[in-house]
């Protein structure tokens, strides 16, 4: 499936907009990679456990949103964006959005 973040697919002509296809996850950090931030918070750093949470939720957001792209019957996704929100202290969502099409 292609996504992209622009309006069109270059070499590609949208035939039908069949609509929002939507991904999301939310995710609570946990104790063991509190404790090794709360660690690298101290001495500075890139923080690589939260790192690798929010990359994970990532792809899993962006999937989930090709798998509700193909249940429309698309081919492609476009105008793809990535949005990031808290749920509660310590929770997080990432919303991946875009709109799904035909094209030829």
């Amino acid at each position: 499936m292609i996504t992209t973040t622009t309006e069109t697919v270059p070499g590609k002509k949208i035939v039908e907009i069949l609509g929002i296809a939507r991904g999301s996850t939310v995710r609570a950090r946990n104790i063991g990679r509190d404790i090794f931030a709360g660690l690298k918070n101290i001495v500075g750093g890139e923080i690589h456990e939260y790192t690798k949470l929010q990359a994970e939720s990532r792809e899993q957001s962006l999937q989930r949103m090709q798998d509700d792209a193909q249940k429309l019957g698309a081919d492609a996704v476009v105008n793809v964006r990535m949005h990031t929100s808290m749920i509660m202290q310590g929770a997080s969502e990432i919303l991946v959005y875009g709109t799904a099409v035909k094209i030829e």
